[in-house]
């Protein structure tokens, strides 16, 4: 739409009524865009208040595990992109979506076969995450991508691992889509926050969030 609007004041540059005209309908469609903005609820702004996370295992992390008094089974092992993981004497256990405390009281339960009271301690290297707790952020950020999340993560920490806002980015009509919610759409004032050092524009984010900054219209 607004490319549209750009494009006809262009061709309308030769006559002064039909730019005039022109302009009065980029106007009419701000305004109906702005409109349709104001009816996105803006994000809650309690930042640090998600203390009850809890880190789950995903494809692409590496786990040290340590098995008490045999250090010969001790190893490093990548999580496979299937979910699964391969230990000396456990093949093939699930590793994702589980916390490393869970897995371990799992190892442990495979190891009774060969160890008595066989005790497990399981350490997250090269946190990656599942897919599902994954910040994506795509549009007019400088380095669109996707970042593990982190406890108490924050958007102003989103911002500053995706390089800032490109010159063409509407920060203040951002989004956030929180999937863990429905897939409910949120506000945030990204130009605030990162231009005029707004802390009341930096808000939470959740796991599982997609960052949506659009193009400036003009």
């Amino acid at each position: 739409m607004p490319d549209r609007i750009a494009r006809a004041v262009v061709a309308a540059g030769r006559s002064s009524w039909l730019r005039a005209a022109a302009l009065a309908v980029a106007a009419v469609a701000l305004v109906a865009s702005a409109g349709c903005a104001s009816k996105i609820p803006p994000a809650p702004g309690q930042v640090g208040s998600n203390s009850d996370y809890a880190y789950v295992i995903g494809p692409g992390d590496n786990l040290n595990i340590v098995i008490w008094r045999n250090p010969e089974l001790s190893t490093s092992v990548p999580v496979r992109p299937d979910g699964m993981i391969t230990t000396p004497l456990v093949e093939d256990i699930k590793a994702t979506n589980k916390t490393p405390t869970q897995l371990a009281r799992e190892v442990e339960k495979a190891l009774t076969k060969y160890i008595q009271d066989p005790i497990v301690t399981i350490i997250v290297t090269g946190f990656v995450g599942p897919y599902s707790e994954q910040v994506r952020i795509v549009g007019q950020a400088a380095r669109p991508q996707t970042i593990p999340y982190r406890q108490n993560m924050s958007i102003l920490d989103v911002m500053i691992a995706v390089g800032g806002l490109t010159d063409f980015a509407a920060g203040n009509r951002a989004t956030i889509l929180r999937t863990r919610e429905g897939n409910v759409q949120y506000r945030v004032r990204l130009t605030d926050l990162l231009q005029k050092g707004d802390v009341t524009a930096n808000v939470d984010m959740r796991p599982g969030d997609v960052l949506i900054i659009p193009e400036s219209y003009f």
